[in-house]
């Protein structure tokens, strides 16, 4: 069977867990309201943000390979399209739900805005285990699923992507069931396909790539030189083993790294690229022989320079935020701190770079991807490195100068940005009708 892991919107890492902390839609719209608050907004634009534009549910009826028929509930949420099409994640998890949706579009439309592109936010998905699924029935799923949201998708309407539980390959087959129906070939209307059907070079590891763009930076901003930093990684999917090995190559000690099952850690700093990453070996990071190991838990208590969380959502919260001992965090997963936890850090002065900067490299390669698709040319790997290194170092000098000027925190920061971005363009679109 083909591996069912993913990665968080347009290609961050998981933004879904939920255990007892407040829901992805609650937390963007305290975010929201927080940015709000430093600008001088128009209330009215404000009160819209908070509300998606449309949210489509639909039900995707699918025959099992035992000639039985499951119905799954599959959603669609778009929040804004203001900058243009909305753009996001489609994942395959038990625990989709609408509201989910609906606060992860919200986060699509401030990762979009804080980096300049011209899309809003979308996000979507089905609330069934991958895991549970064969090939073959994944595959119809993904076709069914295609086709009942078919008239809210579009290359210039909404651009789905890989996300939790979904890959390559159900873009592609999600592409296909979409361009079967229109009648000719549309690779735009996916992002994250196989390049030999019109996806991007280089944009499995992007979100990865820019995280370590970030960390880099970040570290420099604090004065410590990325060689020789130390670096703990919760997460060695996508996202962590890109960012841990990118790091690893720019001299960074890369101490510990983990999977569901826990991590590895050694002082002197790990051999990153001889760890399989999730993709090559599921849960394959503590059958690699290491000085010692380590709980996820503990992980996230090392005495580290930076502290990557790249694994699930609301690792950071209440409970230890205290004991997290690394002089900067850097978000590599969407969601891993919760909003008690920001204050704790806040309180300590620890700077935490948020996600909606950090991964957004995932989506960055998605708008080119979307670029090559439209103008049927496809870009250099080395092209496609260049220009997302210059999105990046783009994206994070604005918000470095934000957090500079209004000596706020760099989550704050990124949100300004973002919500000005979105705020003018309402304001110069105005309310129709």
């Amino acid at each position: 069977m083909a591996s069912k892991t993913g990665s968080g919107p347009d290609g961050a890492a998981d933004a879904g867990s939920s255990t007892g902390a407040e829901s992805a839609l609650e937390t963007a719209r305290r975010q929201l309201g927080r940015a709000a608050a430093h600008l001088d907004i128009d209330p009215n634009i404000v009160e819209r943000l908070r509300h998606p534009k449309g949210v489509h549910e639909v039900t995707v009826p699918v025959e099992r390979d035992d000639g039985t028929v499951e119905v799954f509930t599959g959603y669609r949420a778009q929040h804004d399209s203001v900058r243009g099409p909305y753009k996001g994640g489609l994942r395959y998890h038990p625990d989709v739900t609408r509201d989910e949706c609906v606060g992860l579009a919200m986060w699509m439309t401030w990762k979009c805005a804080v980096m300049d592109l011209p899309f809003g936010g979308a996000k979507g998905g089905v609330a069934v285990d991958p895991k549970g699924l064969s090939d073959d029935e994944t595959e119809r799923l993904t076709r069914r699923f295609a086709g009942e949201i078919r008239d809210v998708i579009g290359p210039t309407v909404d651009i789905p992507a890989p996300d939790m539980g979904t890959d390559p390959q159900t873009m592609a087959w999600l592409m296909d069931a979409y361009s079967m129906q229109e009648g000719e070939t549309v690779p735009g209307v996916v992002t994250g396909k196989p390049p030999v059907i019109g996806g991007s070079e280089g944009r499995d590891a992007a979100p990865g790539r820019s995280v370590a763009i970030v960390t880099r930076e970040a570290l420099g901003y604090y004065g410590t030189d990325v060689e020789g930093a130390s670096v703990a990684i919760q997460g060695y999917g996508s996202v962590g083993a890109n960012a841990a090995r990118l790091l690893d190559d720019w001299g960074a000690d890369v101490v510990a790294v983990s999977d569901v099952n826990g991590g590895i850690y050694d002082p002197n700093g790990l051999d990153t690229r001889s760890i399989p990453s999730h993709d090559e070996e599921p849960e394959g990071v503590r059958r690699h022989d290491a000085p010692g190991t380590v709980s996820n838990e503990a992980l996230l208590e090392l005495d580290v320079d930076v502290l990557i969380p790249a694994a699930v959502g609301n690792v950071l919260t209440a409970a230890n935020a205290d004991a997290v001992a690394a002089d900067l965090v850097v978000e590599g997963a969407n969601g891993p701190t919760t909003s008690a936890a920001d204050a704790v850090f806040e309180e300590r002065g620890l700077p935490v770079v948020p996600d909606i900067l950090a991964n957004a490299g995932g989506v960055t390669v998605s708008y080119f991807e979307w670029l090559q698709d439209i103008n049927r040319r496809a870009w250099s790997l080395e092209r496609v490195h260049e220009e997302l290194e210059a999105e990046m170092l783009a994206a994070w000098a604005d918000v470095r100068d934000e957090f500079e000027a209004r000596e706020v925190p760099w989550r704050d920061a990124a949100y300004i940005v973002a919500l000005s971005r979105v705020a003018r363009a309402h304001d110069a679109r105005g309310l129709w009708p």
